[in-house]
């Protein structure tokens, strides 16, 4: 018996073409996505979880943006069942949008969204200069997810639109490369800053 992500959709078809990300993003099914940290003492045990699990527990806890913590109340408050549901209810509306597996689609998202590039700041003889950098598989996929979330909670703050639907528009607009997408925007210019700081 196949178990499928929701009891819904299932993953075997799903093939994860960047090579760089493929041993990172675990499309190894779960009904009820929620391990409860139980891999969080082992290193790399991120990398063993669930994809959709990453991005609830994500969803939970984003982080602040800009230290601006504005973005910390409402559906940001580590309630993994509020979550949940935020997820299964955004998946619902991207299968019935695009008529495709929305596990596939997000994983296409985030492959997407993973920048390649960004810059670190070296001191040399009491200067500071940009330089460019890669980026580790495992901190790309962390970064996208993180660029995500904290697009979709930014549009959907103090605004008519729900979180659900903020969410769907963010996976779509990644999904298709638009720079509409936070997550995008943001991959687009930090690939810049690494470029003129070569």
């Amino acid at each position: 018996m196949e178990i499928k992500a929701f009891n819904r959709w299932g993953t075997e078809s799903i093939k994860v073409e960047d090579e760089g990300l493929r041993d990172y993003i675990n499309l190894s099914p779960k009904i009820v996505p929620k391990t409860g940290a139980r891999y969080a003492g082992n290193r790399f045990h991120k990398s063993k979880i669930f994809i959709v699990e990453r991005l609830i527990n994500k969803l939970m806890i984003s982080g602040h943006k800009g230290k601006k913590h504005k973005t910390t109340s409402g559906r940001n408050t580590g309630k993994a069942l509020s979550a949940y549901e935020l997820v299964e209810k955004a998946f619902r509306q991207i299968e019935g949008k695009l008529n495709k597996n929305p596990v596939e689609v997000f994983v296409r998202a985030l492959e997407n969204a993973a920048p390649r590039e960004e810059i670190i700041t070296i001191e040399y003889g009491g200067a500071r200069y940009p330089k460019a950098v890669e980026v580790s598989p495992q901190r790309r996929i962390d970064l996208a997810l993180r660029y995500m979330t904290q697009g979709v909670y930014q549009s959907a703050f103090d605004s008519k639109k729900s979180s659900v639907n903020a969410l769907v528009e963010e996976i779509i607009n990644a999904y298709n490369s638009s720079a509409q997408s936070d997550a995008i925007a943001k991959k687009y210019e930090l690939e810049r800053q690494a470029d003129s700081s070569r």
